[in-house]
């Protein structure tokens, strides 16, 4: 992505508009459940852009869906850290 095709961030904004409609019809903590989404998809952005991705909803998903799986590993650790003090 970059001169020739638009930025990772420029397509994750236009990913997201195209999402408003769906987003407004959510209940308030559903919102920022969606807002939270797209913020941590940004968090790829330099490894989405890097990998110039001929679809880049695909890099917008894959982003989120590496987000999700950090958050549970980082979870998990704390679970099995917890259930070690306790034995």
């Amino acid at each position: 992505m970059g001169r020739t095709n638009p930025t990772f961030r420029d397509a994750l904004r236009r990913y997201r508009e195209s999402w408003a409609p769906f987003r407004r019809a959510l209940r308030a903590e559903d919102k920022a459940d969606f807002d939270r989404l797209f913020s941590r998809a940004s968090e790829h952005a330099a490894a989405a852009g890097n990998a110039n991705p001929a679809d880049p909803h695909r890099a917008v998903v894959l982003s989120m869906l590496l987000s999700q799986e950090r958050e549970l590993r980082r979870l998990r650790e704390r679970v099995d850290s917890t259930q070690q003090t306790d034995e």
